[in-house]
């Protein structure tokens, strides 16, 4: 049904676009209003950077457009694409919780990235930034990223800096999380558990490249097959975490494609080891697809179909690939977003 009281702005992700701009700048001047007797009460999850963008004075959005492109490119974590991020912005890195000084602001939050971090989820809005404009730079000169003009100039003027902790200006803002990634695979694991599988948690805070992931994880399972070791089969492995792409090819993918087309790979046709990957928001990065399943078969299936997993690989093109087989897995938006989910089933040769 349609909200009778809220207003629904929709707006695109991962590169920020016109309608979020508009709708950032109107959230800014609407708590920019506020008094000592108001409250601003903030529900924020991940998907907010992207959704949530008010350039820094000075800056065109197409400019914040060609930097999120660039970063999405170059394999940087969330941590350092949003520290970027709240060096360019108007509202995020504790700006929003500053327009708003003297109201009482309260933040409910849904995280989406490793370790929970308020200042990193959506690029923390009303929380106190603890990075520089100096990490900002030092973001772009490790990725080789050249930035227009305008955005090199802005994060050498020292005004150009956020919030910082101890900022009274922030003092009445209070964060409380309300989702988390780990909720996620204790729900998964409490699922195995009744269906009599074994369940083993590695972690809801796992990063890194998406192919080197794979590889890991790998081990373990086969290390379970071969030695019954964390764990006999059945058993399920359950991560979480953001991992991430460096695209080298020109296909299509989506990192928890990468990730099983990678392991795929790395387990070769391996009996008995089944996969699933994918966003709990319902896109893996900018496809229409949540993830994907693999299957012991996988390999052998596609290449009947003239489709080579190696090369697929190589091209970063995980979408494709799945896409051949008909496994992706197509959820639609899902109404929350808590990271990226990994289950890899590991059953009795």
């Amino acid at each position: 049904m349609p909200c009778e009281r809220i207003e629904v702005i929709e707006a695109a992700h991962p590169v920020p676009d016109a309608a979020g701009r508009e709708a950032a700048g109107r959230i800014l001047t609407l708590a920019s209003g506020l008094g000592p007797d108001d409250m601003l009460l903030c529900l924020i999850s991940g998907g907010g950077s992207a959704l949530l963008a008010l350039p820094a004075e000075g800056l065109a959005l197409e400019d914040k457009q060609a930097i999120s492109k660039e970063l999405l490119r170059s394999g940087a974590d969330i941590s350092e694409m949003n520290c970027l991020r709240k060096h360019l912005s108007a509202i995020k890195g504790g700006r929003l919780a500053a327009a708003a000084h003297p109201a009482r602001v309260v933040s409910l939050l849904i995280s989406d990235v490793p370790g929970d971090d308020p200042a990193t989820i959506a690029s923390g809005p009303t929380v106190p930034d603890p990075t520089s404009l100096a990490d900002a730079r030092a973001v772009l000169a490790k990725y080789g990223i050249t930035p227009p003009p305008a955005i090199a100039s802005h994060l050498e003027k020292p005004e150009s800096e956020s919030p910082k902790p101890g900022d009274p200006r922030l003092a009445t803002s209070t964060i409380e999380m309300i989702s988390a990634p780990q909720a996620s695979l204790e729900a998964a694991a409490e699922a195995a558990r009744a269906a009599g599988i074994t369940p083993l948690i590695l972690g809801d805070a796992i990063e890194g490249e998406a192919r080197e992931v794979a590889k890991v994880m790998t081990g373990m399972a086969l290390q379970a097959v071969r030695h019954g070791q964390p764990a006999a089969p059945p058993c399920v492995l359950l991560s979480g975490g953001e991992t991430t792409v460096t695209l080298r090819g020109k296909g299509r993918g989506g990192r928890n494609a990468e990730f099983l087309l990678a392991l795929a790979v790395a387990l070769d046709g391996q009996p008995g080891i089944y996969a699933f990957a994918g966003d709990t928001d319902g896109i893996d990065g900018t496809e229409d697809n949540a993830g994907a399943l693999l299957f012991p078969d996988s390999i052998a299936r596609a290449e009947a179909k003239g489709v080579g997993a190696k090369a697929r690989l190589a091209d970063n093109d995980g979408y494709g690939f799945f896409a051949a087989l008909d496994d992706l897995v197509v959820t639609g938006p899902t109404l929350t977003n808590v990271n990226d989910f990994r289950a890899i089933l590991v059953l009795p040769e």
